[in-house]
């Protein structure tokens, strides 16, 4: 693919255009022994970024899209076409979402090869790929219920309960552990592991600093800020807290002059401008959430403060969750209040004696 001439854009630079035209399956070099792959996926966000990395006599695979047919198709094809009889040796997922982990079993199997993950994005994953097949719990029908939710939405939940096991094939009944600042050799050079929280529990990317490269997962996208939500599994965790800490201890300590390929979009240059702008970003939501509530409202009130787009059926759920991370964090800064009526529903207000906040 020719980048001569890369494209500028909110002050980030992509050396491959920011809207490239892939020809899916087809991998690109983007590094000496580097490759990327982009596999669609049949959802708004169409497609994930695989990167293929040479590995002595074999590849090392980070991330692995959805199980489902096409997927499996263009893996086939690069074991044919590409891959040049060389075995895959080992696969690493940045974390436990389906697009990321959907095939790490398959290909473990397939090759006989470990799977590198977190601690927390393996377990975390195998328990909630336990809830297919099971009904919703009695928890989370109350979790959302206390949201605001009314009776189609909770039907539509029940009935879509149990969806994420679904992509995925089964992982391996062991892995390898990836730990925060841990150096693993791949080829020719080292990569160390940064992990982050928010957006996934220990969510995992990797920065080689002899071929200025970060594959950054969804730690750090180009474009969107990816989803970083609350649960019914942990319902007053605060996960934006997290999220804004990481996005900093990373801006921190890399370098700025790295090519970041994420998992979606295209690789860009900006390092530091565009974590800056998803922590500001945030910011400005949270400014925008506290000044909405200048009377008792429900989570589902407050959408119209963060969400531009249309909230229904097939969204809500993560408009809800990422609605709420934004209330706990405001909730633990001790800006708002939240209480509880007597049908179960809770409602949030601000505290308008607290002091400003935008700098924290």
């Amino acid at each position: 693919m020719d980048t001569g001439s890369a494209e500028s854009y909110r002050g980030l630079r992509y050396p491959y255009g920011r809207k490239p035209g892939l020809t899916p399956g087809e991998p690109v070099t983007v590094a000496p022994g580097v490759y990327w792959v982009r596999f669609p996926m049949p959802m708004s966000l169409d497609h994930i970024n695989i990167w293929l990395l040479e590995d002595g006599e074999g590849w090392t695979v980070v991330d692995t899209c959805l199980d489902i047919g096409t997927s499996r198709e263009i893996w086939e094809n690069l074991f044919t076409d590409f891959l040049a009889n060389k075995p895959i040796t080992r696969v690493i997922c940045t974390h436990m979402h389906p697009d990321h982990v959907g095939l790490a079993g398959w290909l473990c199997e397939r090759f006989g090869c470990e799977l590198w993950m977190s601690r927390e994005e393996f377990l975390m994953c195998r328990a909630m790929a336990a809830d297919t097949g099971r009904p919703a719990p009695d928890v989370a029908l109350r979790f959302y219920h206390a949201a605001g939710w009314d009776e189609e939405a909770l039907e539509h939940y029940k009935q879509k309960f149990g969806n994420f096991g679904r992509a995925i094939y089964t992982l391996p009944d062991s892995f390898h552990r990836l730990t925060d600042r841990e150096t693993i050799t791949i080829g020719d050079h080292y990569w160390q592991a940064i992990v982050g929280r928010g957006h996934s529990p220990e969510h995992v990317a990797l920065y080689c600093p002899g071929l200025k490269l970060l594959i950054s997962g969804d730690q750090v996208l180009p474009r969107i800020s990816p989803n970083v939500s609350v649960y019914p599994t942990e319902p007053a965790g605060d996960p934006l807290k997290e999220w804004l800490r990481t996005q900093a201890i990373i801006r921190d300590i890399l370098p700025d002059d790295l090519l970041v390929l994420p998992a979606h979009e295209a690789p860009f240059h900006g390092l530091y401008v565009r974590l800056s702008q998803i922590i500001e970003a945030h910011k400005r939501d949270l400014v925008k959430l506290f000044n909405f509530l200048d009377k008792p409202l429900r989570a589902v009130d407050c959408f119209p403060a963060l969400f531009r787009r249309e909230i229904n059926a097939g969204n809500i759920s993560l408009a809800t969750g990422e609605t709420i991370a934004h209330l706990n964090c405001l909730l633990g800064r001790h800006r708002i209040t939240r209480t509880r009526d007597e049908h179960g529903v809770e409602w949030y207000e601000q505290i308008l004696e607290t002091a400003d906040f935008e700098d924290e």
